[in-house]
């Protein structure tokens, strides 16, 4: 597969099918709403629900659902569902995907001598289940860390990524421009463009067919086709080995 090195001033990650796999659990509680609202159609939902955030997720899909206090609290309901969900097997509904620990190891320097990257986890899910998942797979929620409360209009708007930019001290298209975006999701992709961005999209979750459309700066399998080194300066290095066109591997949908 062909090969690229760039270098970025920081980078801002998408939660949910790129650095966490949570698909079960969010595939049980989509399920479980079903049988307590008549006239959902989950097969169809799941098609476009990712990189939204839940409240405006429930408030589209679920019929009869409009009230804000209702929204939130079924809100807060669907994610602790996903929170609690468990195989038949007794495994969690919440698993890290391949290559994260390798980054994270890059880009949380052990030695204080080295220079601090700067990097953000941008996520639609609320700080409760964002801050919950992450601690179940072992990732440290990082100093800079949007979730869904912190913006009025989630992705595809620019919103999350723009503001997870100015909290690394990243202002205005240009600068922003020199930011890359890591996602898995049609929405989260047009967001990072949307921003100014470079993206990157994983096949975690949507086929190539599906994300191409979107005009992701790169396209990879999942995040263990790319290396990341912190420079002497603090800048992001970072290998990419995107897809041969004739690739296709398997998603989700």
């Amino acid at each position: 597969m062909p090969k690229t090195t760039q270098i970025f001033d920081a980078f801002l990650f998408d939660m949910d099918g790129t650095l966490l796999d949570s698909l079960a659990g969010i595939t049980a509680a989509w399920e479980l709403f079903a049988t307590q609202y008549a006239g959902m159609d989950v097969p169809l939902l799941l098609k476009h629900i990712h990189g939204v955030r839940t409240i405006e997720s429930l408030e589209k899909w679920v019929p009869g659902l409009t009230d804000p206090a209702d929204l939130q609290r079924e809100a807060t309901r669907f994610e602790k569902v996903v929170l609690d969900h468990r195989d038949a097997n007794g495994n969690s509904g919440i698993v890290k995907l391949p290559g994260v620990d390798k980054i994270l190891k890059a880009l949380i320097p052990t030695d204080p001598t080295l220079p601090k990257p700067q990097w953000a986890i941008c996520t639609s899910s609320t700080h409760l289940y964002a801050s919950a998942a992450l601690q179940r797979c072992g990732i440290p929620i990082p100093d800079v860390f949007v979730v869904a409360e912190d913006v009025k209009v989630g992705k595809p708007n620019p919103a999350p990524y723009i503001l997870g930019a100015e909290k690394l001290g990243i202002t205005g298209e240009k600068a922003r421009a020199k930011c890359l975006v890591f996602e898995d999701a049609i929405n989260g992709v047009i967001s990072g463009n949307r921003a100014g961005c470079e993206t990157l999209a994983v096949l975690t979750t949507h086929r190539r067919d599906q994300l191409v459309p979107t005009n992701p700066t790169y396209l990879v399998r999942d995040l263990s086709n790319v290396n990341v080194e912190v420079m002497a300066d603090g800048k992001l290095k970072i290998e990419i080995e995107t897809l041969a066109p004739d690739a296709e591997p398997q998603s989700h949908l």
